[in-house]
Formats: C-alpha cells, sequence, structure tokens
C-alpha cells in the first residue's frame, strides 16, 4: 500500500508537528527529487522520527514499535536466531505466551511470505510491527551480542525445565535457585557495566520490566516471564537478609556484589504492589574514590565562592535541589576534600550512602530513637568540628542546626528547595529566626545534574537562530568574547555510539548556582526579603544562575542544549 506525501504531511500538520506552509514546501521536494516521503523526512527534516513511523503505521493500518525505547523480551528472541533476525532484518520484542503469538519490529510489515516462514520455523503466531531501519540494525546487535539476554535466555530454559520454582521461607534459601541466582547475577553485572545508578525490577499483570537508570534517565532493558518474579525478589531479599516470607510491608536491606576489580554497595529497597514487590536496588560505588568538586562541574566564580565558604571556621553551608539532583554527592565531596586527622567530622544521614574513611557517620534509625533531633543533640556533646545533618526538615533541627553553627561549628545540610535564593525563605519558614540566619550562613548552592556528550562520537552543528538568540539573551555580557563578536555559535551532540549505548550521551556533570552571603545580602535576609530580590543581588555581585552555567558548559562542548532546558528551564 502506497502513501503519498500529502497524505502523512496532512496527518503531521493535523497533529501540530508540522506547519501547513513547511509542509507544503516538503511535498514539492519530495516529488521533485523522486525521494519516498519518509525517507525525505528522515533525513531532510528534524522531525521526530517516532512522529513519522507512527503517522505512517496509523495509514497503513499496521501495529508501530519505538524500538529505541523497547526492552529486550529474552523469551521473545529465544525463537529467532541472530541468523534470521539479520536475514530478515526483524528484531523480536514481544512474546505473548498465552496467545502464542510473538511480535517482530521490520521496515516492512506486508512481507507475507517472510511472516509465513518465521511462523512455520517458530511454530508461533507472527505479528509484524513497523520499526525504524536503523533502530532494528542497532538493536539486532546489542541484542544478540550482549552478555545480558543469551545468560538470562539460558537461565530461563533451565528454569522452563524444571516447571516452577518454589520459596521455602522457613530454610532461607530458594530451591532449584541456581538459575534465579544466574538471572540475578547477570541483572547486576550488566548495570555495573552499564554504569546505571539504580535498578527497577517491576511487576506486571503478565511480566516483569526491569529498568535502568543511566546518566539519570530511566531505560527499559528486559522483560521477564511474570512466573518467576517471586523467586527473583526472594532471591535478592536472601542476599539483602530481608526477610522472604512478608510481603505486605515495605522493606530495606543492603548488600555487597563484586565484579572484577570494582565492588558495589547496592541498597535494596522492596515495595507492595497490586501485581507483587516492586524492588529497587541503588548502586554505591565501594572502589574509585569520590569526585572532586572540579570533577564535578564547579568551576570559576562558582568554585571560589564555596571554597570560601567551606574554609571558614564555623557557619552554615546549604546544598538545594530536588531529589536526585546529586546534593549528597557534592557534601562527600567537600567532606572528602576537609577530611584530616585535626579534624573530627561527624555525619547524621538517612541512609549512610558513601562510608568514608576517617569520618564518623551515623545512621538515623527512628524505631532506636535515632533521629535528625536526637542525634544533632548528641553530636554537639561529642567535641565536633564539622557536622553534617542529611536534611533539614522540620523546626526543631533548624535550630538545632543554628545552634550548632552559632556555638563555633561548621555544619552542613540539604535543603528541597528550586533555587539557592529560596534557601533563605525556607528557613525562616521552618522557624529560624532572621537574624541568626545572617549570622550564621556562609552560602546557599543550588545544583542539578545533565549528562555529558558522548567523548567518542561527539559532533559540532550550528543551533536554530532562536536558539543562538536565547544563548545570547541568558548570558549577556558572560557571552565568550568570540561569540559577542559576532562569531556564530556552534553546538555539540552525540551521534550515538556502542560506547554510549547509541544514545550520544556519556557520564554525568552537574550545573550549580553558588550565592557568596555578603553585607548586602545579610541586609535583605534581616528585612526578610523575597528569594528574587536576594537572587538579584546575588546576580549583581556576579552569581551565576542555573542556566549560566549550564550554557556556558553548552558552549565548551560539555553537555547539550537540551540537557539544560530538561532540567533547568522552568
Amino acid at each position: 500500500m502506497n502513501i503519498t506525501p500529502k497524505q502523512i504531511l496532512d496527518l503531521l500538520v493535523q497533529k501540530g508537528i508540522v506547519e501547513q506552509k513547511k509542509a507544503q514546501a516538503i511535498e514539492y521536494e519530495s516529488i521533485k527529487t523522486n525521494i519516498p516521503i519518509a525517507e525525505y523526512l528522515f533525513k531532510n527534516t528534524q522531525i521526530n522520527k517516532k512522529e513519522i513511523l507512527s503517522s505512517l503505521a496509523f495509514l497503513l493500518k499496521v501495529p508501530f514499535v519505538d524500538i529505541a525505547t523497547v526492552a529486550v523480551d529474552p523469551q521473545a528472541l529465544g525463537f529467532v536466531s541472530e541468523f534470521l533476525a539479520r536475514k530478515y532484518g526483524v528484531v523480536p520484542v514481544r512474546y505473548d505466551s498465552q496467545n502464542q503469538t510473538i511480535t517482530l519490529a521490520t521496515t516492512d510489515p506486508f512481507d507475507i511470505a517472510m511472516s509465513d516462514f518465521l511462523e512455520r520455523k517458530t511454530g508461533k503466531k507472527v505479528v509484524l510491527a513497523l520499526g525504524y531501519g536503523e533502530d532494528i540494525k542497532k538493536t539486532i546487535d546489542l541484542a544478540y551480542s550482549q552478555g545480558l539476554t543469551p545468560e538470562i535466555k539460558e537461565a530461563l530454559k533451565e528454569v522452563q525445565s524444571t516447571q516452577t520454582v518454589k520459596v521455602q521461607p522457613s530454610a532461607g534459601t530458594v530451591i532449584k535457585d541456581a538459575p534465579i541466582s544466574k538471572i540475578v547475577n547477570t541483572i547486576l553485572e550488566f548495570a555495573v557495566k552499564s554504569r546505571a545508578s539504580d535498578v527497577h525490577i517491576e511487576p506486571e499483570e503478565t511480566k516483569i520490566r526491569v529498568r535502568y537508570r543511566v546518566d539519570g534517565i530511566l531505560q527499559d532493558k528486559l522483560i521477564l516471564p511474570s512466573g518467576i518474579h517471586d523467586a527473583i525478589v526472594s532471591r535478592i531479599k536472601i542476599l539483602s537478609q530481608l526477610k522472604i516470607d512478608e510481603k505486605r510491608i515495605p522493606q530495606d536491606g543492603r548488600f555487597f556484589f563484586k565484579l572484577g576489580e570494582e565492588e558495589d554497595d547496592l541498597r535494596v529497597s522492596t515495595l507492595p504492589t497490586v501485581n507483587g514487590e516492586k524492588v529497587v536496588m541503588r548502586l554505591l560505588k565501594k572502589t574509585g574514590g569520590l569526585p572532586s568538586l572540579m570533577d564535578l562541574g564547579l568551576r570559576g566564580t562558582p568554585l571560589k565562592n564555596l571554597e570560601e565558604a567551606i574554609l571558614k571556621p564555623y557557619g552554615i553551608v546549604l546544598v538545594t535541589g530536588p531529589t536526585g539532583s546529586g546534593k549528597t554527592t557534592t557534601l562527600y565531596s567537600i567532606l572528602a576534600r576537609l577530611n584530616k586527622p585535626s579534624v573530627n567530622i561527624l555525619t547524621l544521614e538517612d541512609p549512610v550512602e558513601y562510608r568514608i574513611a576517617g569520618i564518623n557517620q551515623v545512621q538515623i534509625n527512628p524505631q532506636a530513637g535515632v533521629t535528625f533531633t536526637t542525634g544533632l543533640r548528641a553530636f554537639l556533646r561529642q567535641d565536633p568540628n564539622i557536622i553534617l545533618v542529611g536534611e533539614i526538615r522540620d523546626k526543631e533541627t533548624t535550630q538545632l542546626t543554628i545552634q550548632a553553627a552559632l556555638t563555633g561549628h561548621l555544619v552542613f545540610s540539604t535543603l528541597h528547595t528550586s533555587d539557592a535564593a529560596t534557601a533563605i525563605p525556607r528557613l525562616i519558614d521552618l522557624g529560624a529566626e532572621p537574624f541568626l540566619i545572617a549570622s550564621v550562613l556562609n552560602a546557599s548552592l543550588a545544583q542539578r545534574i545533565v549528562r555529558k556528550v558522548c567523548t567518542y562520537c561527539k559532533t559540532s552543528y550550528i543551533p536554530p537562530q532562536e536558539i543562538q538568540n536565547k544563548i545570547k539573551l541568558v548570558l549577556g555580557n558572560l557571552l565568550p568574547k568570540p561569540y559577542a563578536d559576532g562569531k556564530q555559535i556552534q553546538l555539540t551532540k552525540g551521534r550515538g555510539c556502542d560506547d554510549c549505548n547509541q544514545t550520544g550521551y556519556l557520564g554525568r556533570v552537574a550545573i550549580f548556582e553558588v550565592i557568596r552571603v555578603s553585607h548586602a545580602i545579610n541586609a535583605l535576609i534581616l528585612k526578610q526579603a523575597t528569594s528574587r530580590d536576594i537572587g538579584d543581588q546575588a546576580t549583581k555581585e556576579g552569581m551565576l544562575t542555573l542556566n549560566q552555567d549550564g550554557y556556558l558548559k553548552v558552549l565548551d562542548g560539555i553537555t547539550t542544549i537540551e540537557e539544560i532546558l530538561r532540567v533547568s528551564e522552568v
């Protein structure tokens, strides 16, 4: 079935993806060059390929699958060999055991001969779904070559040969658990190799979904049959020393996992859901050490202002930002820098994420009566020089933190606020007196984490004029001289390669804004000025905002404009 350029372009206009005038120009060029409309759109426009393919599939009345975001299903892969996948250019993406159906992604969903052959070969019903050719090739390479799926396919065969996997709660072991252990080990090995920070094991009605958070973004990686869910959860609970027969309440535990020379500390959390227990494992590296402040992304004025604040003998330094913005890592990097034999450092955390030699770290334990409030009171009798309070979250903790700073201690803590200036009104809201805040606050820092451009597939491009104008507007007199003199702005992005798993990003870096509390800002605190007034004053005194620091990192080729817009624009 042939789709005319006008049909697909009309649908894209209807969806609001292309303007009518632009669509007419594209239609003319496509007919003039005699290139199929889908191919022309892929090569000559910036329209998202997912939008092009989903529109094409809608018009063709066939299923569509976005291969780039689909998790690997080892069961589906097990029915189609790598040879057949490459020969016919198909990727098995889903197996429905109830209907005995395999869904295959292909560039030609009307190839009846291929469909009939694969049905005879697999003994299953085959459904062909439209996919993007380049993604299909990449996924064949990844799915059949990576250690994740072959290991798990073998383990699943063993599980299926034993029919069921039983759990014996009283003995604390999994019967016939060798294949289950292999599956859990493979999931963890792949997480370490992929540089994942978290692994999510999520039960659904008919399957288990395994997702990895890599460089701050969750990615579907694996689909497993729902029948082995209880056994996998039990295996993880045994490793974490949790109660395997308790499924009604959330549990927390931890265990260590070693791969080669690298050792990871895994924090495990289980949560009962309607489909079973969801497990999240956070991976914290025990080897490799903590990054320096410069490694984190601090440089220039923000680094100078923070260094001045942390080298004072007493006062408070606040690190702000949403959950997952890297606040804890920044605090640990600061403590590692200040850690020496002549200094007594105490930390009160929930939970203790990294263990640092020479620092006395205390875990919050409300059941035993160890809270931020009781712990902080005890700390003041332990002759500390530096105190880290994991989070300021109530009036009592706020007042004790200020008291600790007033009595000659250097205190670090975190607050959940959107920017550095808002931390001050937030402290007042938590019951702190403005004149006390003015006396003890050294600095307030806000941060976000962005992904770094992959150094192996980095490429330059000239952004649209509106993006160039926005960068110039935000940076103002901070714009580097060549661009201020009229040179066209060039940015970088990753094309996608094996090293970055085709994402174009490899590693992460933070963007910062640091308010150094000056005499002028102290005066504003005493007047209980708004966060906007405090931020404006800090900017006058040379503070870089989150957006400005981000855009400077974009111009330096460290990250992309899309990442800054994702994390810092409101």
